[in-house]
């Protein structure tokens, strides 16, 4: 079992005896991120190829390196991958997802149509296909069939990046936009893509959403007793994101694993009117 893997499992089980009320979903990441260790190494050597001439123009442009109009993509294996995470679905509610899944195989549902789709915000009727109770498993699935092959691209220009001036609240590799970030000693406030587990640098005093920078309407929270977790939120557009900071306690943040370890912040932001 790869060293990251193994860390990341045994921060799970941590949290587990830690944060209780969170422990299915905590069991559904440690299966999630087991299976995509296995199709990590199945997936083809690229999927989304980035154009190495235009990277300089697009950082400057603020478009992210991944062109989703360029065309059609090789997806077999990224929904070979969303089928197996539908089954660890199906193991824990079953009957959930065998509608989708026979709709999916039979074309009903146009899995490449579904992907692109959940890059852009226009409303397609595809969606209707999906029960609004089951619609954020799917985008969660969506996202994660595709995280191993995007993991690729990230890594492969993680050295890259950091030579350009991107000072976008959106992920310079895919263009998803954060939900999740860290502060990193001495070098400030770093937002975590979920989507291709890119982290990029990002000013402190700055939403990542509108570009506010007006000190006096943009604030945070916290839950007394554990200052190490905070919401930054934006009074202009009424946007939030959270943000671990372990400087204190020199732990070293999984962004996957804090992503679900902090629900509890979600609730609380969109209970003040957040989004």
């Amino acid at each position: 079992m790869p060293k990251l893997l193994k860390e990341s499992l045994k921060t799970i089980e941590s949290y587990k005896m830690t944060s209780p009320h969170y422990e299915e979903l905590l069991d559904i990441l440690g299966d999630i991120l087991i299976l995509r260790e296995e199709y990590r190494q199945k997936m083809p050597a690229v999927i989304f190829p980035v154009d190495d001439s235009l990277i300089e123009k697009k950082m400057a442009g603020g478009l992210p390196l991944i062109d989703f109009s360029a065309g059609h993509f090789d997806l077999i294996k990224p929904k070979e991958y969303f089928l197996a995470l539908l089954e660890i679905a199906e193991k824990r509610v079953p009957g959930e997802t065998t509608d989708l899944v026979e709709k999916i195989k039979d074309g009903t549902i146009d899995f490449e149509r579904l992907v692109l789709n959940s890059f852009y915000t226009h409303y397609d009727e595809q969606a209707d296909e999906v029960e609004e109770d089951f619609f954020d498993l799917v985008e969660l699935f969506l996202e994660e069939s595709l995280r191993p092959s995007m993991e690729a691209v990230a890594k492969r220009y993680t050295d890259i990046i950091p030579q350009f001036a991107w000072s976008e609240g959106y992920c310079p590799i895919c263009g998803k936009e954060p939900k999740i970030g860290q502060i990193r000693e001495g070098e400030g406030r770093f937002l975590f893509c979920n989507q291709c587990g890119f982290e990029w640098h990002f000013p402190r005093i700055k939403c990542p959403f509108c570009g506010n920078e007006e000190q006096q309407s943009l604030a945070y929270f916290t839950v007394e007793g554990d200052e190490q977790y905070r919401v930054d939120v934006c009074n202009e557009c009424k946007r939030y994101i959270k943000i671990v900071d372990f400087r204190e306690s020199k732990k070293d943040a999984n962004m996957d694993v804090e992503d679900i370890a902090t629900l509890h912040l979600d609730i609380l932001a969109n209970e003040e009117g957040y989004e």
